[in-house]
Protein backbone atom coordinates (compact mmCIF):
# COMPACT_ATOMS: atom_id res chain seq x y z
CA UNK A 1 0.00 0.00 0.00
CA UNK A 2 1.26 3.49 -0.92
CA UNK A 3 1.18 6.69 0.87
CA UNK A 4 1.60 10.21 0.00
CA UNK A 5 4.23 12.08 2.13
CA UNK A 6 4.80 15.79 1.70
CA UNK A 7 8.11 17.76 2.80
CA UNK A 8 9.53 21.37 3.74
CA UNK A 9 12.94 22.45 2.62
CA UNK A 10 14.77 25.56 3.26
CA UNK A 11 18.05 26.94 2.83
CA UNK A 12 20.19 30.00 2.65
CA UNK A 13 22.92 31.14 2.03
CA UNK A 14 25.60 34.19 2.09
CA UNK A 15 26.86 36.19 -1.31
CA UNK A 16 30.92 36.24 -1.55
CA UNK A 17 33.21 37.47 -4.20
CA UNK A 18 35.07 35.20 -5.97
CA UNK A 19 32.51 31.96 -6.37
CA UNK A 20 30.12 31.94 -9.67
CA UNK A 21 26.59 31.65 -8.77
CA UNK A 22 25.11 28.55 -8.91
CA UNK A 23 21.63 28.00 -9.04
CA UNK A 24 19.41 25.07 -10.04
CA UNK A 25 22.52 23.57 -11.05
CA UNK A 26 23.44 26.37 -13.82
CA UNK A 27 26.23 29.10 -13.86
CA UNK A 28 23.79 33.07 -13.19
CA UNK A 29 25.59 35.24 -14.77
CA UNK A 30 26.30 37.84 -11.95
CA UNK A 31 29.15 39.51 -10.25
CA UNK A 32 28.33 37.12 -6.76
CA UNK A 33 28.81 33.98 -6.22
CA UNK A 34 27.43 32.36 -2.62
CA UNK A 35 29.35 31.06 -0.18
CA UNK A 36 29.40 28.04 1.29
CA UNK A 37 31.33 24.27 1.46
CA UNK A 38 30.16 23.14 -1.62
CA UNK A 39 28.90 24.83 -4.80
CA UNK A 40 26.32 26.69 -2.32
CA UNK A 41 23.46 25.95 -4.86
CA UNK A 42 20.52 27.14 -2.42
CA UNK A 43 18.27 25.43 -4.64
CA UNK A 44 19.28 22.21 -5.05
CA UNK A 45 19.98 22.09 -1.35
CA UNK A 46 16.07 23.07 -0.25
CA UNK A 47 14.89 20.41 -2.78
CA UNK A 48 17.21 17.93 -1.09
CA UNK A 49 15.67 18.75 2.23
CA UNK A 50 12.11 18.66 1.48
CA UNK A 51 12.54 15.18 -0.26
CA UNK A 52 14.50 13.86 2.46
CA UNK A 53 11.82 15.23 4.97
CA UNK A 54 8.95 13.69 3.11
CA UNK A 55 11.05 10.44 3.43
CA UNK A 56 12.02 10.72 7.06
CA UNK A 57 15.34 10.35 5.94
CA UNK A 58 17.20 13.08 7.90
CA UNK A 59 18.57 16.09 6.38
CA UNK A 60 21.53 17.20 3.53
CA UNK A 61 24.17 17.72 6.56
CA UNK A 62 23.38 14.42 7.76
CA UNK A 63 23.60 12.97 5.01
CA UNK A 64 26.64 15.07 3.25
CA UNK A 65 28.47 16.63 6.23
CA UNK A 66 29.98 20.17 5.58
CA UNK A 67 33.00 18.79 7.67
CA UNK A 68 33.45 16.08 4.93
CA UNK A 69 36.21 17.27 3.03
CA UNK A 70 34.93 15.05 -0.25
CA UNK A 71 31.86 17.29 -0.71
CA UNK A 72 34.23 20.53 -0.60
CA UNK A 73 32.92 22.63 -3.73
CA UNK A 74 31.03 19.50 -5.42
CA UNK A 75 28.25 20.05 -7.56
CA UNK A 76 25.05 20.00 -5.45
CA UNK A 77 23.64 18.25 -8.57
CA UNK A 78 25.76 15.38 -7.37
CA UNK A 79 24.02 14.96 -3.87
CA UNK A 80 20.45 15.32 -5.65
CA UNK A 81 21.81 12.67 -7.47
CA UNK A 82 22.68 10.59 -4.75
CA UNK A 83 19.15 11.29 -2.83
CA UNK A 84 17.71 10.11 -6.37
CA UNK A 85 19.78 6.70 -5.76
CA UNK A 86 18.37 6.50 -2.14
CA UNK A 87 15.12 7.11 -3.21
CA UNK A 88 14.82 4.48 -6.71
CA UNK A 89 16.28 2.11 -3.88
CA UNK A 90 13.50 2.39 -1.38
CA UNK A 91 11.26 2.66 -4.22
CA UNK A 92 10.17 6.25 -3.32
CA UNK A 93 8.86 8.23 -6.24
CA UNK A 94 8.87 12.22 -6.65
CA UNK A 95 5.82 13.35 -7.55
CA UNK A 96 6.54 16.78 -7.56
CA UNK A 97 8.83 19.26 -6.23
CA UNK A 98 7.75 23.51 -5.90
CA UNK A 99 10.43 26.27 -4.44
CA UNK A 100 10.53 29.81 -4.60
CA UNK A 101 13.81 31.62 -4.68
CA UNK A 102 13.91 34.93 -2.97
CA UNK A 103 16.57 37.72 -3.70
CA UNK A 104 16.87 40.91 -4.99
CA UNK A 105 19.03 39.93 -7.74
CA UNK A 106 19.64 38.37 -9.51
CA UNK A 107 16.53 37.75 -11.72
CA UNK A 108 15.24 34.29 -11.83
CA UNK A 109 12.63 34.14 -14.87
CA UNK A 110 15.26 33.66 -17.94
CA UNK A 111 16.64 31.20 -16.04
CA UNK A 112 14.02 28.70 -14.60
CA UNK A 113 13.29 26.21 -17.88
CA UNK A 114 17.09 25.79 -17.76
CA UNK A 115 16.89 24.79 -13.82
CA UNK A 116 13.59 22.95 -14.38
CA UNK A 117 15.21 20.45 -17.28
CA UNK A 118 18.76 20.00 -15.72
CA UNK A 119 16.63 19.06 -12.16
CA UNK A 120 14.62 16.77 -14.30
CA UNK A 121 17.44 15.11 -16.21
CA UNK A 122 19.10 14.73 -12.67
CA UNK A 123 16.26 12.89 -11.43
CA UNK A 124 16.49 10.11 -14.12
CA UNK A 125 13.71 12.21 -16.29
CA UNK A 126 11.71 10.48 -14.10
CA UNK A 127 10.20 13.90 -12.55
CA UNK A 128 9.60 16.09 -15.79
CA UNK A 129 10.43 19.49 -15.50
CA UNK A 130 6.57 20.97 -15.72
CA UNK A 131 6.59 19.00 -12.56
CA UNK A 132 9.31 21.28 -10.75
CA UNK A 133 8.06 24.16 -9.84
CA UNK A 134 10.19 26.81 -9.65
CA UNK A 135 9.26 30.94 -8.84
CA UNK A 136 11.45 33.89 -7.86
CA UNK A 137 10.08 36.73 -5.85
CA UNK A 138 12.20 39.54 -3.64
CA UNK A 139 11.71 40.77 0.10
CA UNK A 140 10.53 43.91 -1.22
CA UNK A 141 14.03 44.92 0.17
CA UNK A 142 13.46 43.82 3.47
CA UNK A 143 16.13 41.93 5.44
CA UNK A 144 18.91 40.76 4.53
CA UNK A 145 17.85 40.01 1.45
CA UNK A 146 16.44 43.57 0.76
CA UNK A 147 19.82 44.29 1.68
CA UNK A 148 21.13 41.77 -1.21
CA UNK A 149 23.07 40.08 1.50
CA UNK A 150 22.02 36.30 0.00
CA UNK A 151 19.82 34.95 -1.12
CA UNK A 152 16.58 32.13 0.42
CA UNK A 153 14.98 29.34 -1.06
CA UNK A 154 11.48 27.88 0.85
CA UNK A 155 10.93 24.29 -1.38
CA UNK A 156 7.87 22.29 -0.21
CA UNK A 157 7.83 18.87 -2.50
CA UNK A 158 5.61 15.51 -2.66
CA UNK A 159 6.23 12.15 -2.66
CA UNK A 160 5.09 8.42 -2.84
CA UNK A 161 6.21 5.87 -0.47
Amino acid sequence: MSALRVGNGFDVHAFCDGRPLILGGIKIDFHKGLAGHSDADVLIHSIIDSLLGAAGIGDIGRLFPDSDEKFKDISSLILLGEVFNIFKKRNIKIINTDSVIVCERPKISPYIIEMQNIISHTLGNEVLPQSIGIKGTTAERLGFIGREEGIAVYTVSLIEL
